[in-house]
């Protein structure tokens, strides 16, 4: 679920649990877990309300200082509907992370590893991409997306979005600026040479 900045310190220290959206339907489903750049949330809630609903006080959960402001700084249609989220910090780490820091694979998780990459790399329309993506990444750690994805011949938004995709498995971390290969990323490749692959 998606968030600015100036949001993130709200979410993470639990003063910000709630947030307005017009959207034509529902993004977010009562009872999911969402990732966003402050931690993971787990949305209680999802109404439909009418503008003139909103009050200082649910302003204030979502980070403003009154409704008015709130509604002024909503995007999209007016005619949409308007979906107040309530949500709460989920305090456990994020699975990724967890992931991430495991790198005693067995001969089978190797495999399944590999066979998640191959089918991403059969679905790309560019080819495959996600052996050479891991081992610039673990080349060059902290570098610029922009730069890796320029690296490349691609533009950032999808290879950020490709990247996502590793992360999601384990393999890489974000960094500030850049990326890191995770421990298991790294054990995983260091598999595959010790394999000749």
């Amino acid at each position: 679920m998606l968030f600015t900045k100036r949001f993130w310190p709200g979410i993470a220290d639990g003063s910000v649990t709630m947030t307005f959206r017009r959207w034509k339907r529902h993004q977010v489903v009562a009872g999911h877990r969402y990732r966003t750049p402050a931690g993971i949330i787990a949305v209680e809630s999802v109404d439909v309300v009418e503008a003139g609903e909103v009050t200082d006080r649910d302003a204030r959960q979502s980070g403003f200082s009154g409704a008015t402001e709130l509604l002024a700084d909503l995007t999209g249609d007016h005619d949409l509907p308007l979906y107040r989220i309530v949500f709460h910090l989920v305090d456990e780490p994020d699975p990724r992370d967890t992931l991430a820091h495991d790198a005693d694979l067995a001969v089978a998780d190797v495999a399944a590893i590999t066979r998640r990459l191959d089918r991403m790399d059969g679905a790309a329309a560019g080819g495959p991409w996600t052996r050479a993506v891991l081992e610039t990444i673990e080349a060059n750690p902290g570098v610029r997306a922009p730069d890796l994805a320029a690296s490349f011949g691609r533009e950032t938004a999808p290879f950020k979005r490709d990247v996502r995709k590793l992360k999601n498995l384990g393999l890489t971390l974000s960094l500030r600026v850049g990326y890191r290969v995770s421990p298991r990323g790294a054990a995983y490749l260091s598999a595959l040479r010790d394999d000749g692959g």
